[in-house]
């Protein structure tokens, strides 16, 4: 990275951390800190559901426009499409050129691509503003997700991206609600909202410390925690494309069972006679509480993450197994909170083990390709749920072929990880 004149920070922001530091995990500058990397970390989310409430409404406006029909829609999926692509690209520039720089830059090119469309009035130039804010949403993800696994480590780390989960989930609920309220003043009011990033960027600048290496070593050795799920900074090695590739392969499966109850459960609902929005928004919501409730347990639970995959994947076959055989809404919402709960402990649960593999010269690079596998998984998860219906005739049986493959893969990982630990114990005697 080019030298630059160093510039005294103010007196409220705590300085980059000397050589054997450890950041705080309390006071004003720690809470403003994780502040920051949870309202960054929400910003993709907003790109992905704040203008799903007006795509009627753009609809009608490019009604006259030749392919509106598939243009419209591709403005709401093409930003996930664009993050799932480029975030690895994304991670070997935040590994190269470094963090926080990078994410000052996206988050400012946030603002500028996502408020576009109040201008643009081209439909080709909209959904083509829109790909561009899925690059910056790239780049943010990707160094939110770096700087939390640089900042902390241990169970603080896990409970700060369970955290991250929680605020994801959250959010999405949110967002949707905003981008409703704002629309009824015209399809173009939501966009008004990515400007929201420009309030962000200037604190970045302030108060998120510089990460170094030796700051990720000083909290490695300093997590009184004492269950470290990732080793201490070591001398230059090979990128670990091989151990990386398992958990995101596995994460690509992860984001089909995470997005399929947000996704299609006002679909399920409708094929039951319900299609009352005061049904299906307090049925949405009930389900992203339990996303919520399984995000906090994850960060209660002790050990590390591994040996309790193939019990969270049981979890969520059993949820969609329910809304398979469900018959009636309630049971329907009981089965999505199953699954709901399940994906909670899911997603952490997946990065943390991802963290685990990386060390500080290639984190961002690894970040980049786990977050790549996730948004890939959910702009896939339409598709084969579309697909799968069109095979089997219903939504419902669709969602529970699903359940079928989520059973055998918690039933594989059982069987791996019981190979694993009767390999190991003999070696441990």
């Amino acid at each position: 990275m080019p030298a630059s004149m160093p510039v005294p920070p103010p007196a409220h922001v705590e300085p980059v951390p000397p050589p054997g530091a450890i950041l705080p995990t309390s006071g004003a500058a720690h809470r403003l800190r994780v502040t920051l990397l949870m309202a960054g970390s929400c910003l993709p989310i907003l790109g992905a559901v704040l203008i799903a409430p007006v795509l009627p409404k753009m609809q009608d406006h490019f009604a006259d426009v030749p392919g509106a029909t598939a243009l419209v829609p591709m403005a709401l999926t093409v930003p996930a499409l664009a993050l799932g692509l480029l975030a690895p690209f994304a991670g070997v520039i935040v590994d190269r050129l470094g963090r926080k720089r990078l994410l000052i830059v996206a988050t400012v090119l946030y603002a500028v691509f996502g408020t576009a469309p109040l201008w643009l009035e081209s439909l080709g130039a909209i959904v083509a503003s829109r790909a561009l804010v899925g690059i910056a949403e790239a780049a943010i993800m990707t160094c939110c997700t770096t700087m939390i696994g640089d900042y902390y480590s241990g169970r603080v780390r896990d409970r700060y991206l369970a955290l991250q989960t929680m605020c994801a989930s959250a959010s999405a609920t949110a967002f949707f609600v905003i981008g409703g309220a704002a629309g009824s003043a015209g399809w173009r009011t939501p966009f008004w909202i990515y400007a929201v990033s420009l309030l962000l960027a200037p604190l970045m600048a302030i108060g998120l410390p510089k990460p170094t290496a030796a700051t990720g070593a000083a909290a490695e050795d300093g997590d009184g925690a004492g269950e470290s799920t990732d080793t201490a900074v070591t001398p230059k090695r090979s990128f670990p494309f091989r151990q990386l590739a398992g958990i995101c392969g596995l994460t690509v499966f992860g984001a089909l069972v995470f997005y399929t109850v947000p996704v299609e459960m006002s679909y399920l609902l409708d094929d039951l006679g319900v299609t009352a929005t005061s049904v299906i928004g307090p049925a949405t919501a009930i389900a992203s509480a339990a996303t919520v409730a399984g995000a906090i347990t994850f960060a209660k639970l002790r050990g590390t993450p591994g040996p309790r995959l193939p019990l969270v994947f049981a979890l969520c076959a059993a949820g969609f197994a329910v809304m398979w055989l469900a018959n009636s809404a309630p049971l329907l919402i009981v089965g999505a909170v199953l699954n709901c709960l399940g994906t909670g402990l899911l997603l952490p649960s997946l990065l943390t083990i991802a963290m685990s593999k990386l060390d500080f010269a290639d984190r961002g690079r690894g970040t980049g390709l786990w977050t790549a596998s996730f948004f890939i998984g959910q702009f896939i998860c339409p598709l084969v749920l579309i697909a799968a219906e069109s095979a089997l005739g219903t939504l419902a049986a669709a969602v529970g072929l699903l359940g079928l493959a989520s059973a055998f893969v918690a039933a594989g990982l059982f069987l791996t990880t019981r190979r694993r630990t009767a390999v190991v114990a003999p070696l441990t005697q």
